[in-house]
């Protein structure tokens, strides 16, 4: 699945990006004023092969869910179990990805492709305090590859098979979303320690320093943020990851719901659809996804600038320029969800806005 899944991803069509150019140069507006706008429809339209692109619409988040040995390290606070319990609050209602999602009209799907304890017993859909209910409830998918990651400061956090297996497990759940009628994929994420082997994914990928990969993730003190960072410098050294293979890339220092993600984005730009990226963890997803096919990167638009400074890294290394800046740490596929009007008004221009000669006003 993997290797055809690579094999069917394209360059953006030329064509049509030329098209959207020229249109935009027609439109009733000054050229230009629209900003990072114009840029980005001009890549929808090259993503969907015309112009313009089709509506970004229905949404659809999935949010991959995976637990890590590396949380032996006391890389951070959080209790492990508390992955399982919010996949719980996900399909209560009550986490600030439902509320987003509930505003965008975005559907949520939750995947547990690697959580180490058991999952609590709850209502799919069930509401949450103060909530209302969702018209389309949440729904979780049993995908576990295995539960959580080996500790990849002591060995390989997967064999290559287990990655693989995460991978194509992202995969299909694009190919389910998007034949469900998807028009956007949005990137989620649940994992305590998960910014642990995101730092090091992006310290892998583009041969920065750890120490400028690595964040401080849900908040940790400083003696916690030095050994986190000591950490990721240790695993890259004992493994020494081959960033031309992202396969044992992921396998030695990832997680599962990384190697998720990263198959998301593969099977997205295989079917020539938008993905939206969230935060730290989907940025270092992405790094891998560009790894196995360099066109990928076509499909994703960054949502937003992480406030994990790895976020900015990867971001960079991919060429992508986040839509929203506002400081934003919480994973889950909040900014995402944030960013989303945003990407859904740039492809309106080009199908909505009359032209200078259609509207019958003057040129300069």
């Amino acid at each position: 699945m993997l290797e055809t899944t690579i094999a069917a991803i394209r360059p953006p069509d030329e064509s049509a990006m030329t098209a959207a150019r020229e249109l935009q140069g027609r439109l009733t507006k000054p050229a230009g004023s629209l900003g990072a706008l114009e840029e980005l429809s001009v890549r929808l339209a090259g993503l969907a092969g015309h112009c313009p692109p089709p509506l970004p619409e229905p949404a659809a988040v999935a949010i991959f869910a995976g637990d890590h040995g590396v949380h032996a390290q006391g890389v951070t606070p959080w209790p492990q179990e508390v992955t399982a319990q919010m996949i719980g609050n996900f399909l209560a209602g009550g986490a600030v990805v439902n509320a987003f999602a509930r505003q965008a009209g975005a559907s949520v799907t939750v995947v547990d492709v690697g959580v180490a304890t058991p999952l609590p017993v709850a209502e799919p859909g069930g509401e949450a305090a103060g909530a209302p209910p969702a018209r389309d409830a949440p729904r979780l998918v049993a995908a576990n590859v295995r539960p959580g990651t080996r500790d990849l400061a002591v060995t390989a956090a997967l064999t290559r098979d287990e990655a693989r297996a995460a991978v194509e497990t992202g995969i299909r759940v694009a190919d389910e979303l998007i034949d469900a009628g998807a028009g956007i994929l949005l990137t989620g994420d649940m994992g305590i320690g998960n910014t642990t082997p995101a730092a090091a994914l992006i310290a892998a990928f583009t041969g920065i320093d750890p120490a400028e990969t690595t964040g401080r993730g849900t908040g940790v003190d400083d003696p916690t943020y030095a050994r986190k960072v000591d950490v990721v410098r240790a695993a890259l050294r004992r493994h020494a990851p081959d960033p031309a293979d992202p396969l044992g890339v992921l396998a030695a220092v990832g997680g599962l719901e990384h190697a998720a993600l990263a198959g998301l984005i593969l099977g997205a730009a295989a079917r020539r659809t938008p993905v939206l990226l969230d935060g730290v963890i989907a940025v270092a997803a992405a790094l891998a996804a560009a790894a196995f096919a360099p066109h990928a990167v076509a499909a994703m638009v960054a949502g937003h600038r992480s406030a994990e400074p790895g976020a900015t890294v990867a971001l960079r290394r991919l060429g992508l320029e986040p839509l929203i800046d506002l400081g934003l740490r919480l994973g889950e596929g909040t900014g995402a969800l944030l960013a989303l009007p945003v990407v859904t008004g740039a492809v309106r221009v080009l199908r909505e806005v009359a032209t200078f000669d259609s509207a019958g006003v003057a040129e300069k």
